[in-house]
């Protein structure tokens, strides 16, 4: 007898409790054999592992976990994918992150106007497409929620294991998803590459201020203004390698540096001045002008078409050879620190791939190609040096990518201070130790310096990487810069190891918060209001990324007294005084752009 789902009226398999949610497992398992555990961690958490075997291998079915969910309480969801609007879609229309390797990553976060968890699943899953999605049903105001595996085509497999984590606890979502990040990396197929120090301190970048046009003696020049505001590194961006200016990559993978040919002495110059030496690829690119065309012709997933320059296919030992040999020759040749890694999301199979171990291949998966060459290139780097630092971008910077890179950035957005916010938020919600770096900064050079600071003051939780011209800038522009760095560098252990909260996900995080030990940091975006809890912080800083100068704290705990300093944008103190806080509100004036800080007396 067929059991049907009330919820999708689709077969039945399988009927389980996790984390007090009634989980429907749905699909044809066929003639593999489905063997399933539950483990419960604690109240409101709970661990399913799902394996499936097959004696001689075979297409691995399609099945989904479904369940609902009141929509009580429920204000939005978070995944990796829902940028700045976390609404939660219809059921017609549902909420989804589609996750693999490159792309995303397997979690959605369910949570209240209060910002509290009220339910966080998430999966192992990280190199095949699995799909999660959530969507309110107008008909019962239910949340109908599903995780789909093998939506996709795939190779034959004779095993494959999954587990599902589904966490209820009552916890701040911030809270519930670093959790997340910890069980992934915990995994030895998850376990993070190591960061160095320097990964962790602000960059230089090229591309907003020179774009292709890049020269040695311009950025060298830039290189010793950097250093001397606290800058450790500069990553050289796109055009080093090709003297054509298109925008394309028609001349791409030959990775000769035809438009700054001196190369080894850019870097060893950029050394002396006391920084490391990051270098722009695009990894999957043969171009259709370059000489390794013909080397690798043959070789190639598909052609990107407007681009003017096809992506290789990894499941070819010699293109593995041929990209890892690449960035080897570059680190031993030139002495590069590190390289920023870009369009790995190209290495994908779409419906023309034929995913077999045939005509040269020895691999069937694209996933699991990018995942050997990648494990076998960092390893080759850190042979040669172990502090080798390597930058990914959003959106490839799931759980998997954090085996090969120890930089993630925000995702292009140019002069935008709040989309900047926003992605570097989200990031530091799922990145561990992984160094969590800003989009590249830059600002119109007219811009009042107030404005210009909002650049900075919307990323201070990540890593800033600066791409204004600091021989062109304004004056006050350059002593924002310098004033905002300094104090970055010297709150780096609460900014970025602190306790981090993004306040109101659906709103886009107007409140940013970090905490370490007794000391606290608060960004506000616009007329919010501070708690100031005296009785547990020491120091309080509160910085107003905002055009108004009003700032309003309510003190909550014991009486306590603080001095406190003003500060505007270029660090010019304004004022300073003493002052008791006991429970209750105070309004402060505070600059455009500027911060106050508390420190309790003695």
């Amino acid at each position: 007898m067929c059991i049907c789902s009330p919820i999708t009226g689709q077969k039945i398999d399988q009927i389980l409790e996790l984390a007090g949610q009634q989980v429907e497992v749905t699909g044809s398992f066929d003639t593999f054999k489905k063997d399933l555990s539950i483990e419960k961690i604690e109240a409101g958490l709970d661990i399913v592992t799902i394996t499936l075997t097959h004696e001689q291998g075979a297409l691995p079915p399609q099945f989904s976990l479904k369940w609902k969910l009141p929509s009580s309480n429920v204000a939005g969801y978070w995944s990796t994918g829902a940028f700045n609007d976390k609404t939660i879609g219809p059921s017609w229309g549902p909420s989804e992150v589609r996750s693999m390797l490159a792309k995303q990553a397997p979690v959605i976060t369910l949570f209240g106007h209060d910002d509290i968890n009220r339910l966080t699943f998430a999966a192992t899953e990280t190199l095949n497409t699995v799909i999660l999605s959530s969507g309110v049903k107008e008909e019962d105001g239910f949340i109908y929620n599903e995780i789909t595996f093998f939506s996709e085509k795939n190779r034959p497999l004779k095993k494959y294991e999954v587990k599902i984590r589904f966490d209820a606890r009552p916890k701040p979502f911030s809270e519930t998803l670093n959790e997340v990040a910890n069980w992934w990396s915990a995994m030895d197929f998850l376990k993070p590459v190591r960061v160095p120090d320097v990964a962790r301190k602000p960059v230089y970048s090229s591309w907003y201020s020179y774009h292709q046009n890049v020269t040695m003696n311009d950025l060298v020049k830039e290189c010793r203004l950097a250093k001397k505001m606290g800058f450790e590194s500069i990553i050289v961006d796109d055009g080093w390698q090709t003297l054509d200016s298109n925008r394309g990559y028609a001349y791409t993978g030959d990775w000769e540096p035809e438009r700054i040919p001196e190369m080894k002495e850019f870097v060893k110059a950029v050394h002396e001045i006391g920084m490391k030496f990051i270098l722009w690829y695009g990894v999957p690119f043969v171009g259709e002008k370059s000489k390794a065309y013909e080397k690798m012709k043959g070789k190639f997933l598909r052609y990107w078409d407007g681009q003017g320059t096809y992506v290789l296919d990894p499941r070819y030992p010699e293109v593995r050879q041929f990209i890892i040999k690449t960035y080897v020759d570059a680190t031993r040749n030139w002495d590069l620190d590190g390289f920023k890694l870009d369009f790995i999301g190209r290495f994908t199979a779409d419906n023309n791939t034929i995913l077999t171990k045939a005509n040269g291949r020895d691999f069937a998966s694209v996933n699991e190609a990018t995942d050997v060459l990648m494990t076998d290139l960092i390893k080759s780097l850190q042979e040669i040096k172990p502090d080798i630092m390597v930058e990914f971008r959003q959106p490839y910077v799931g759980p998997a990518m954090r085996k090969y890179g120890n930089m993630f950035r925000a995702t292009d957005c140019p002069n935008l201070s709040s989309v900047n916010r926003i992605r570097t938020s989200d990031l530091r919600l799922l990145s561990g130790s992984t160094a969590v770096h800003s989009d590249m900064l830059m600002w119109h050079y007219d811009e009042p310096v107030e404005v210009a600071a909002l650049q900075i003051l919307n990323v201070m939780y990540s890593v800033p990487q600066i791409s204004v011209r600091l021989e062109d800038i304004p004056e006050d522009h350059f002593k924002m810069i310098r004033f905002y760095t300094d104090y970055w560098l010297k709150n780096r252990e609460v900014l970025l190891d602190g306790d981090f909260h993004p306040r109101s996900p659906l709103t886009n995080y107007p409140i940013l918060e970090g905490a370490k030990g007794t000391k606290k940091i608060v960004t506000v975006f616009n007329d919010q209001i501070v708690d100031l809890p005296t009785t547990r912080f020491e120091e309080i800083d509160v910085l107003n990324a905002k055009s108004n100068t009003r700032i309003i704290i309510v003190a909550t705990g014991e009486s306590k007294k603080y001095e406190y300093s003003i500060f505007d944008c270029l660090g010019t103190e304004t004022k300073k005084e003493n002052i008791e806080l006991s429970q209750g509100t105070f309004t402060f004036d505070v600059p455009a752009s500027g911060l106050i800080s508390f420190k309790a007396l003695k």
